[in-house]
């Protein structure tokens, strides 16, 4: 009589899963770790780099495109359901140039 053996198959590795987003502007699907996210936090809008933030929030690309027509539209008010105040529209858009600035150089 002969004794079966079990066959042992190679284990495949997993893919780690990566997190997708969405430019609010652009709609580039990209990872989350590429994109900027910004988070509603009471009347004002911050920068959440981490993604950690609780809130309602939205992605931004890396690119000075994505973050003037953000800032200048109504794509980012709309995704966070808030209006923006001329002030923080200004601390946004300086972030976000210096943020670039980080990139290209």
């Amino acid at each position: 009589m002969k004794t079966l053996k079990a066959e042992h198959k190679p284990r495949q590795t997993r893919v780690k899963h990566v997190p997708e987003r969405t430019c609010a502007v652009c709609r580039r699907k990209a990872g989350k770790r590429e994109l900027i996210r910004l988070v509603r936090s009471g009347d004002a809008v911050e920068t959440d780099p981490r993604g950690k933030k609780p809130g309602r929030g939205v992605y931004l690309c890396l690119s000075s495109e994505c973050w003037e027509k953000g800032l200048k539209g109504n794509r980012i008010e709309q995704g966070l359901r808030i209006k923006l105040s001329g002030d923080n529209r200004l601390l946004l858009l300086e972030y976000g140039r210096g943020l670039i600035e980080k990139v290209s150089t």
